[in-house]
């Protein structure tokens, strides 16, 4: 019994004092020199009977233990575990639900067998302790007998056959028929339906030398899922490529690309990007939610002050307006959401984007291509000869681009576009930095929009709290001029996953060019002039913002201090 882990019983006989301490090492010695299982030695000598030490195994296991075996299994259990895998593993299914499936193992330490089963039967798997005979009885009772002529060599063959295997060794054929295992499918399905589910905007696929990560990111935090088997890297790899129209057989270089699926009762887009590594391929899927482009500017939060300045940029016939801010700051939302306020009839709109990620009906939206050449600034070259009324550029990158989108602006164009700068002014410097020359920047930039998104507190668990004092210290804030201020903080229950935030809510700063600021541009300020002008001229922080969101109850300071600077 057990006598492939006779350290493990010699451990848990000793931690719990079952056998003398002299009698266990003369068994343990007897055994490394007979090859009987310590288990059965410690049976046969009558130090322990077997209803103990099996109640001993299930403690140190965390399992329950089933007093007595049942005569038969219940049949709705025996057609939930298919014959292949009953015997493979060695388990025989003592009580099934939808979600839930209990099963008398004979090797209950084997928790690998646990992972794998979960995944093949998508089900929680809880292992039960009994009599190993007695379970090998029910099994081939209802089973039959191992064709493969034992159990365990069957299923060492079974692990050794399973990926990853090394690089080269399977055809695109092959690779193909692993995508297609029923099993692969199902874990893919239920992966992607749980990362819908939970409103998680990427979910990445990691390997390692010893295990497989999963992680969703929701609300801009990274959060680990129950980790599949090792094995299953290269099928769920090629699986994803498979539905995202990716060559399965290239694991070499990275390669893009796009999945449409009907999931949770919803059409969702998800962009697939892999990336070689050294244990194998990463795989990132950016769940693209169509429902963001459809909200207007009035619905994204803006302060009325800031809504009123971009409704009133965004319908001038000539300039440049900039959203700023990292990647994942809802920058192409904001742009989207001005984009769709003056999609009418009388204006034609362009959008050169890479890729293009959300579909605005009644927009020319270009997906950028530089493999073959075709860049923001070719596409932009092009726009100019399409007779345009407003242009979006996905984001100016380099002078190239920089000079067409002024040149387009001084022709009679809009444009409006991102950069990636950490405040509202620092977009002026990075234009210069580029090699614009600040004249062109003064007599065309009209506003720059600096962009955070933070996590709002979830409304079922929020409660008052008073913030560390090291914390409002930090934000610059006194402590007699918080007595009497609310602060919030979500205290962590089932709506949010525990986490005490669920969605997230934009944080700006709005610079607008007034003349003084334009003086200073042509002057070649420094950033850190150009902001004290602008706040002496009324421009809130992003800082600021976010204390009158944290002030309001919306989110928290340790947001605001992660999120800004």
């Amino acid at each position: 019994m057990f006598e492939n882990h006779n350290p493990a019983i010699f451990k848990l006989l000793r931690e719990r004092r079952l056998v003398p301490a002299d009698r266990l090492d003369a068994l343990w010695d007897e055994q490394r020199t007979t090859g009987k299982p310590l288990a059965d030695a410690v049976l046969a000598a009558g130090w322990v009977d077997r209803a103990a030490l099996l109640a001993a195994v299930a403690g140190s296991l965390g399992c329950v233990r089933a007093e007595a075996l049942p005569a038969s299994l219940p049949d709705e259990a025996v057609a939930v575990l298919p014959p292949a895998l009953a015997r493979t593993y060695g388990v025989a299914p003592l009580r099934a639900d939808a979600r839930t499936v209990d099963l008398l193992a004979v090797d209950p330490f084997d928790r690998q067998a646990v992972a794998d089963l979960a995944f093949a039967l998508g089900r929680d798997v809880r292992f039960v302790v009994g009599d190993p005979a007695g379970i090998a009885a029910l099994i081939r009772r209802h089973y039959g007998e191992d064709e493969a002529g034992g159990g365990e060599t069957r299923r060492t063959a079974v692990r050794e056959e399973s990926p990853p295997a090394a690089a080269g060794e399977l055809s695109a054929d092959d690779l193909a028929n692993l995508a297609g295992q029923a099993p692969v499918i199902r874990f893919v399905n239920l992966v992607l339906g749980q990362a819908i589910r939970d409103r998680a905007s990427d979910i990445h696929f990691e390997p390692f030398e010893n295990e497989f990560k999963i992680r969703y990111r929701i609300d801009g935090a990274l959060y680990e899922m129950t980790p599949p088997p090792k094995a299953l890297a290269l099928p769920i790899a090629s699986r994803l490529k498979v539905l995202a129209g990716l060559d399965i057989a290239e694991r070499r270089v990275p390669q893009d690309g796009r999945i449409r699926l009907a999931l949770a009762g919803r059409s969702v887009d998800l962009r697939v990007s892999t990336l070689p590594t050294q244990f194998g391929e990463s795989v990132v899927l950016r769940v693209l939610d169509s429902g963001a482009v459809q909200r207007e500017l009035a619905q994204l939060g803006l302060p009325p002050d800031v809504l009123a300045g971009i409704e009133d940029v965004i319908r001038r016939p000539n300039g440049i307006f900039l959203v700023t801010g990292p990647t994942g700051a809802g920058k192409t939302t904001t742009l989207y959401g001005g984009l769709r306020a003056i999609n009418t009839p009388d204006l034609k709109i362009l959008t050169a984007e890479d890729p293009v990620e959300y579909e605005i009906e009644g927009v020319m939206q270009v997906p950028m291509n530089p493999l073959i050449g075709f860049t923001f600034a070719s596409a932009l070259r092009a726009f100019l000869r399409q007779d345009p009324d407003v242009i979006m550029v996905g984001e100016i990158r380099d002078l190239e681009t920089a000079q067409i989108s002024i040149q387009a602006s001084l022709t009679g164009h809009l444009v409006v576009s991102t950069l990636h700068t950490n405040d509202a002014a620092g977009a002026v410097t990075r234009l210069v930095d580029m090699g614009v020359e600040p004249f062109l920047i003064a007599s065309t930039l009209e506003a720059v929009l600096a962009q955070r998104l933070v996590r709002r507190i979830c409304p079922q668990c929020r409660a008052a709290c008073m913030p560390p004092a090291a914390l409002l210290d930090r934000l610059g804030l006194a402590h007699a001029d918080c007595a009497g201020r609310p602060f919030y903080a979500g205290r962590g229950c089932a709506q949010c996953g525990g986490t005490g935030y669920r969605g997230r809510m934009g944080i700006y700063e709005w610079l607008r060019m007034t003349d003084a600021v334009r003086e200073r541009v042509v002057a070649r300020a420094p950033t850190l002039d150009l902001r004290r002008l602008a706040e002496a001229q009324g421009m809130r922080t992003l800082r600021d913002d976010g204390l009158r969101a944290v002030f309001d109850g919306a989110t928290t300071l340790e947001e605001i201090a992660h999120y800004t600077s």
